[in-house]
């Protein structure tokens, strides 16, 4: 077994090997986000300690279950665990589905007191340290996705560009899973 000493005493600039690693990590500013879009000009975000998997699953893994919401795509066996799949879009109110002419679709585990489920999305763009601090409140929100909103981020001035942070409570306990 190696220990930290062990570790340190191979370094050569005599700093323990984690401290650069873990200084970074402190220094980061607000909180860890991702960023994704359900459609081409709706960009999302949620904390990163909300969402239990990311995945890119192949269709052909989401067992479809007749006679259900049309939000619903199917199911999916999560290591042993079934866990039903959304289409985020339409549960947010976009008319039309999901973008299914594709091998795979990401799909966004959330996890709060033992519910799953997956949030089909169109793009993922990636992790970021978003400044909670910053998020302002809701212009221009339609009904149907406003409850599920905590606040946006302006992104940009001049296109009006916003980020709008999703509240993952609001989405697990939705009164729109029994509709």
């Amino acid at each position: 077994m190696v220990t930290n000493h062990e570790l340190s005493t191979n370094n050569s600039s005599g700093e323990e090997p984690f401290t650069t690693v873990l200084q970074e990590v402190e220094s980061r500013e607000g909180e860890l986000h991702l960023r994704f879009y359900v459609a081409y000009d709706q960009e999302f975000a949620l904390p990163a300690m909300a969402i239990r998997e990311l995945m890119s699953v192949p269709l052909d893994r989401i067992t479809p279950i007749p006679n259900t919401s049309p939000l619903l795509l199917g199911t999916l066996n999560l290591r042993g665990r079934v866990i039903w799949v959304t289409d985020l879009g339409q549960f947010l109110g976009k008319p039309s589905a999901i973008n299914i002419e594709r091998s795979e679709i990401p799909v966004i585990a959330l996890e709060d007191q033992g519910t799953m489920v997956g949030l089909a999305v169109d793009t993922i763009v990636g992790m970021e340290w978003l400044d909670v601090e910053k998020v302002q409140m809701l212009t221009n929100v339609a009904d149907s996705v406003a409850p599920f909103l905590r606040g946006e981020w302006l992104l940009d001035k001049q296109t009006h560009q916003r980020l709008r942070l999703l509240d993952p409570k609001a989405i697990l306990r939705s009164e729109r899973w029994v509709a």
